[in-house]
């Protein structure tokens, strides 16, 4: 049995009673690909920054990376990439679109996401005057729900329901 459909079984193990009945199988399983990607990408974050980077600046010439963000830089591509594998091969497997394209796509969306990220922070905090980690939180429920979108309607277009 292949790893995808290891991961699809046992995500699926708790798609029952309620959920069911109110949560289409596809969005349960973007929704916990994304928790398991958002998680994997905080234990990773953690290693990079205490042992990799080692809490130091650094000095490119040009830029002076602080230690959160050159942690940040280089945990991007870890999560980009498994969060692609994850939608492609566990919530939305049935798209008819070449991975290539996905992937571009993927690109793009994530490109939408980071952008909207900023936006939403600037404009509750500057504009809204609302304090940061509520912002936080409000951004990311639009980006999720975003995100989503892009995923079912661009990204991964024409995959059929689980």
């Amino acid at each position: 049995m292949q790893l995808a459909e290891r991961i699809t079984r046992l995500i699926d193990l708790g798609y029952i009673g309620p959920v069911a009945a109110w949560v289409p199988r596809q969005t349960y399983r973007y929704a916990l690909c994304g928790a398991l990607n958002m998680g994997l990408d905080a234990v990773w974050y953690a290693v990079i920054h205490n042992f990799i980077v080692a809490r130091r600046f650094f000095d490119l010439g040009f830029v002076l990376l602080s230690p959160h963000i050159a942690s940040m830089i280089l945990v991007f591509p870890i999560t980009f990439f498994n969060g692609f594998w994850l939608n492609r091969h566990v919530a939305f497997r049935r798209s008819p679109l070449p991975p290539r394209k996905q992937l571009g796509r993927y690109a793009l969306s994530i490109a939408g996401s980071v952008a909207l990220t900023y936006a939403g922070l600037k404009f509750f905090v500057e504009v809204c005057h609302i304090w940061p980690t509520p912002s936080k939180v409000l951004t990311t429920a639009v980006t999720v729900v975003y995100s989503y979108l892009a995923a079912k309607h661009y990204t991964f277009r024409g995959s059929e329901p689980a």
